[in-house]
């Protein structure tokens, strides 16, 4: 598969979301089985970077849970596990007093950092992204708790997650120069509206990881060939589907985007994995744009 980086990370193009396995819109879990399936099928086609998240979980009693099912997935896969690289965030709580609140303190995010460690069965995090916002704080604070806990050794690298650019510009003044390797933003046709936010990224050299990159775990990934024809036209064209055509034209906007599509079957993924070969013609790429509303 095409290669990318993640700051010190060569990875491949297309990465596994993980989260659908343990929440999802259309509120469908698969069984266990079936979820430790999916990350074998995306390890399988060739991907060796997985996102997830401590949040990411079928109710607030229970994070952690896609963080073990990534865990026990690598533990028996029967390849190499060696070079997969594993992001995580954390920044989001969720209690039976306030489902999805947040907190960017160094005191929720070391004990965040230390219980995500445990649910990965590892000592360091590679990649540690700070999930959403926390708007009682001041963004700048965030970030050096997160390098204070890079200091500390507990995590390797530093990312953010639903970041405007003037946050993006933040994080990389209090971190220091080629120290925020990635920003994961929802990027899709339907959601184009971080395209501001991957262009900065491309000048400076980071990873922009589009979450959601087809449109949502509620249908709208289904149907993108629907909504936007030319993905499909095209996608006729190459003798592929339309849900291959969308991550080939993201990978074509710059070689710092590493799309990150979730799955919860198995074939899902197989069929993402595959776009990381589909080579579109600047023609073909112009269509894409045009159709979704962005001006290369």
């Amino acid at each position: 598969m095409q290669q990318r980086t993640i700051g010190p990370f060569t990875v491949s193009a297309i990465g596994l979301g993980a989260m659908p396995v343990s929440m999802n819109n259309d509120r469908e879990l698969p069984s266990r089985d079936d979820a430790i399936a999916t990350v074998h099928a995306a390890l399988d086609a060739g991907v060796t970077f997985i996102d997830t998240a401590d949040i990411y979980a079928p109710s607030w009693d229970e994070m952690g849970h896609n963080e073990r099912i990534v865990r026990d997935a690598l533990a028996s896969w029967n390849g190499d596990a060696d070079g997969i690289l594993v992001g995580t965030k954390g920044g989001i709580t969720r209690t039976a007093e306030k489902d999805f609140g947040r907190d960017g303190s160094l005191a929720y995010l070391r004990s965040a950092v230390l219980r995500s460690q445990e649910n990965l069965g590892v000592d360091v995090i590679d990649l540690y992204q700070y999930h959403r916002p926390d708007r009682w704080m001041v963004y700048g604070e965030i970030m050096q708790n997160l390098k204070t806990l890079q200091d500390e050794g507990l995590i390797r690298t530093i990312g953010i997650s639903n970041a405007s650019v003037e946050e993006i510009a933040i994080a990389r003044e209090v971190l220091g120069e080629g120290n925020l390797v990635s920003v994961q933003n929802e990027f899709s046709p339907r959601h184009p509206g971080s395209y501001g936010e991957l262009r900065y990224c491309d000048e400076h050299g980071i990873a922009f990881l589009p979450w959601s990159p087809l449109g949502g775990t509620g249908g709208g990934g289904r149907t993108v060939g629907e909504r936007f024809g030319v993905f499909r036209e095209i996608g006729d064209a190459h003798g592929v589907s339309p849900q291959q055509v969308v991550l080939a034209w993201e990978l074509a906007l710059s070689p710092v985007v590493v799309p990150i599509p979730g799955a919860r079957r198995a074939a899902s993924i197989t069929d993402s994995a595959a776009a990381a070969d589909l080579v579109l013609t600047d023609d073909e790429v112009s269509r894409c744009s045009d159709a979704v509303g962005i001006e290369r």
